[in-house]
């Protein structure tokens, strides 16, 4: 009898090793592949690999766009001319063992900078989890990632993240949200309400709005309807807003319409996190 017990416990103590084993395994591998230019891109690359202690690599150009600013849009303007992609170095990391790649980019001209898009070019991601994060000036997270499921149809485009050069400062705090809000890590995630029907702008949102966008140059619009909701920092806005004519602009161009998102700390100047057009 004390040998049928005892067989029966070994039975069961090797079924849950086993089923133990298997959890483990299937913890997917991830790699973080990023592309940055000003180091933005690749403090939240960092941030992101630290959290999930993910192998980290960068993608660089053979010919770096290493000038300034306006060097840098000066190139790249005469690259899309000429329908050509700068020449990247092989990526060293064995793509085929990760089941989950994190792809960083800087966003140039409403889409991923250049050296990322020749690497979308030769890569073939089928049947990979990419989940795609981004720095940007005013925004364009939603367009490259339209790009990106456009590129890869075979791979699965999993929700992004992207963040304002301007508020890199917000990175560490997003980034442990994102993270949670995808099941990456685990912990408390704050799932905010959706936005509530938008309505006619008041002047004293309108002064938020103005205030937001005000020190931006890309950006010269009126906000026409808003909506808001409470999240953790305090309120954010949804507004929906219209081009205003520039000086030496075309008589009678028509008005581009955005979607510009703000957050209103208590004590704090209003601040934009995003534009979509």
């Amino acid at each position: 009898m004390l040998a049928v017990v005892a067989a029966m416990v070994a039975a069961v103590s090797c079924g849950s090793k086993k089923e133990s084993s298997n959890t483990q395994e299937s913890k997917p591998n991830i790699l973080v592949l990023y592309y940055s230019q000003t180091s933005n891109t690749k403090t939240v690359a960092q941030e992101i690999a630290t959290r999930l202690g993910a192998d980290i690599e960068e993608i660089t150009a053979v010919n770096p766009y290493d000038g300034d600013f306006q060097a840098t849009i000066g190139r790249c303007m005469q690259e899309r001319e000429q329908g050509v992609l700068p020449e990247i170095k092989p990526v060293a990391a064995d793509l085929s063992k990760y089941d989950v790649i994190f792809l960083g980019y800087p966003v140039w001209f409403g889409t991923y900078a250049p050296p990322v898009a020749a690497f979308l070019d030769s890569t073939d991601l089928s049947g990979k989890k990419i989940v795609p994060f981004c720095t940007f000036g005013s925004g364009g997270l939603d367009s490259s990632v339209k790009d990106l499921a456009a590129k890869q149809p075979n791979a699965e485009i999993l929700p992004g993240y992207g963040v304002r050069a301007a508020r890199m400062a917000a990175v560490p705090k997003e980034v442990d949200q994102f993270l949670k809000a995808g099941g990456f890590v685990e912990g408390e995630y704050i799932k905010p309400e959706p936005f509530p029907a938008a309505h006619e702008v008041s002047e004293e949102e309108a002064a938020i709005f103005n205030a937001a966008v005000g020190d931006y140059p890309m950006i010269h619009a009126q906000a026409k309807t808003v909506a808001s909701r409470t999240i953790p920092e305090g309120t954010e806005y949804l507004f929906t807003a219209v081009d205003l004519p520039r000086e030496g602009a075309p008589q009678g161009a028509p008005a581009g319409e955005m979607k510009v998102y703000v957050t209103v700390t208590e004590g704090e100047t209003p601040v934009f996190t995003q534009v979509v057009r």
